[in-house]
């Protein structure tokens, strides 16, 4: 297991270019070249395509969403490669689950120990590599942590079943690794989701391939530099492309589990995939989430969070509060707080210690945006503020929109039912609390809702009407470790962060034990 690996980590040489290339500015002790083309990362080595030069359409650019400017060039896998990730992974199980829970968990520490020290840097690559500010991936970083904290801990004491059925007969219930799993990373929240993903697979005993979104991938090939200097070798695996990769993985007969987080018409033929070798999976895909404010919130909290709601990265982010439903009584004064609040949000360069809003990831989720902006102005909504894309100085470079508020939503419109994903909240009054438990509802979706109120009953009562996976009730977007997270409908199944990801990354076994003697002779005469 490598004791005291991780300390090497820090001095790794993969770890050094990686690095430099991406940050020239910040001086590394051990850096020895100025290569800037990555690929995947399987068994502790940068793997290509072949042996040979790469096709030329295999090398794919990685552009900063801020300016434009090249981060990387990265080899996408073909199916060679991913047989080569799988295998290692698969090569990798026997050894990782074979030891002891002990020893898992040790390693577990070590390696978030390893992350930790490089938080600074990992935050540095994530707020480049997607657009988002420092002063929120820093938050990601520390919450990746955490989680391999959190299961490290609850790998301890999550215990096996002894049952007794009678005075003789006993079942042993065990739980054991599926083996390898394939696990699918979006762009929005790369290290923190896969996080939450390697995290629980890990501490089960399974071994793990992951596959990056193509526009982000550099804080999961550096999360895997990391984890090769604490883990055994195959344990974690990278593979780098688009979708064609994700489905040869998806699709490869070793992989014993799925774990995707995405659109839900990527998590549909993820779960043909897993259906067609009959093997398990899990989905979080998306939602339309309903925030909801009563007359009686702590309303200098809810005006202060709910713009957090829904410009957090962006609002590209699958849990985003993104349809405000607010009481008639309060339903003016609200939109105009929020209103002063969305014109003075700070827009910038990601590592700007100041930015509070960056760019989308990239032109075409930007189309994408502008596009449900036109929607709703067409559909007769209010626009209250924003709708256009800023510009000026270092904003021309990038794929920045105005915070946008909408009022007077229609709630079965298009920008009311459909993820826009982007920083668009359209608001929506409600008469009553059935009322408003009504239109929370109207959704195909079910990831997440808020509810505000100093009625700590209604809050509750509300919280179990809506039909989700999640309600914070005078509160919104806090996940920490031990907050079950994951969706109803639409949303997927499956859930990460709390420790019943054991139990969706471990396989349970029925040993039954009989101490009688006695037989029981069906077929005697």
């Amino acid at each position: 297991m490598r004791p005291g690996a991780c300390c090497a980590a820090l001095q790794s040489a993969t770890v050094a270019r990686f690095f430099c290339t991406l940050f020239p500015e910040l001086p590394m002790n051990l850096m020895n070249h100025d290569q800037r083309i990555y690929s995947s990362f399987i068994a502790g080595e940068f793997t290509h395509r072949s042996a040979g030069a790469a096709p030329p359409d295999s090398v794919r650019a990685v552009y900063a969403p801020a300016d434009g400017s090249l981060i990387a060039e990265v080899h996408d896998a073909d199916v060679v490669v991913v047989d080569r990730a799988v295998t290692a992974a698969r090569d990798a199980c026997e050894v990782w689950s074979g030891g002891s829970r002990r020893d898992r968990s040790d390693v577990l520490f070590a390696f978030a120990d390893a992350i930790a020290s490089e938080s600074e840097r990992l935050a540095r690559v994530e707020a480049r590599d997607t657009g988002r500010p420092i002063v929120e991936t820093r938050e990601d970083v520390s919450a990746t942590v955490d989680q391999f904290r959190y299961f490290a801990s609850a790998l301890r004491v999550h215990e096996d079943e002894l049952v007794q059925h009678d005075a003789d007969g006993y079942s042993m219930i065990e739980h054991e690794p599926y083996g390898v799993a394939g696990l699918i990373i979006p762009w929005n929240f790369p290290l923190l989701i896969a996080g939450w993903k390697l995290a629980p697979a890990l501490a089960a005993g399974n071994t793990c391939v992951i596959k990056p979104a193509e526009l982000a991938p550099m804080s999961i090939i550096e999360l895997a530099c990391i984890a090769d200097q604490v883990l055994p070798p195959g344990v974690i695996n990278v593979v780098t492309g688009d979708g064609k990769v994700g489905a040869a993985l998806c699709s490869h007969e070793l992989v014993n589990i799925l774990s995707f987080t995405g659109s839900p018409e990527t998590g549909r033929r993820v779960a043909a995939a897993a259906a067609e070798r009959v093997v398990p999976c899990l989905l979080e895909l998306g939602g339309k989430s309903a925030n909801i404010i009563f007359p009686d919130a702590p309303m200098d909290k809810a005006i202060a969070t709910a713009p957090l709601s829904i410009l957090f990265a962006s609002g590209q982010m699958c849990n985003a509060g993104s349809r405000l439903l607010v009481h008639e009584d309060v339903y003016e004064t609200v939109i105009e707080k929020l209103a002063t609040r969305f014109r003075t949000i700070r827009p910038g360069d990601p590592l700007d210690e100041n930015t509070r809003l960056g760019p989308l990831i990239s032109r075409e989720q930007w189309d994408r945006v502008e596009s449900y902006i036109q929607k709703g102005v067409t559909a007769g909504a209010r626009l209250v503020c924003g709708g256009r894309r800023l510009t000026g100085g270092k904003l021309d470079d990038g794929y920045y929109v105005e915070p946008t508020l909408f009022a007077d939503v229609d709630p079965d419109s298009v920008i009311a039912q459909e993820e826009i994903f982007g920083p668009v909240l359209c608001v929506i009054p409600f008469r009553d609390e059935a009322h408003a438990v009504e239109i929370a509802n109207n959704s195909a979706y079910g990831l997440a809702g808020g509810v505000w109120t100093r009625d700590g009953a209604r809050g509750i009562r509300v919280a179990r009407k809506i039909r989700t996976g999640t309600v914070w009730v005078n509160e919104y977007n806090l996940v920490p470790s031990g907050s079950p997270f994951g969706g109803y409908g639409k949303s997927g199944y499956g859930r990460e962060v709390h420790k019943h990801a054991l139990s969706e990354f471990s396989q349970k076994k029925n040993i039954y034990v009989s101490l009688s003697d006695e037989a029981v002779d069906w077929y005697s005469l």
